[in-house]
């Protein structure tokens, strides 16, 4: 069984999600069922997936919930776009996320080759 906590890429998810949830406190209360409460399913599950894959017993299993976590951190960049367009978060904030989750979109896709 692998240790999640010893993978860079679900330290980097976790810093992420909690990134998310701050920046969501101020996300308009009409949107707490809506984009606050989908984004931030979204980008946990990206560290919820890494974790739950480690567990497993095989390189196959793990690389299924990487998949997973992948198509998640894809969610969570199309909701920072829409975040962003709904003027919900500044650009500078949008820049750093953006960033941030297409790093932990390519170490996630790297992670997956190394395992095939």
């Amino acid at each position: 069984m692998r240790d999640f906590k010893k993978h860079n890429i679900w330290t980097l998810s976790h810093s992420f999600t909690l990134e998310i949830y701050s920046l969501t406190k101020n996300f308009p209360k009409e949107e707490i069922y809506g984009l606050t409460s989908q984004i931030r399913r979204a980008s946990s599950s990206i560290p919820t997936n890494i974790s739950e894959g480690c567990g497993r017993d095989s390189d196959a299993e793990f690389n299924r919930f990487l998949t997973i976590a992948l198509g998640s951190a894809s969610e969570s960049e199309y909701l920072l776009i829409l975040s962003k367009e709904l003027n919900y978060i500044d650009i500078s904030s949008f820049e750093k996320l953006n960033s941030d989750i297409n790093i932990i979109k390519q170490k996630i896709y790297s992670l997956k080759q190394k395992l095939k």
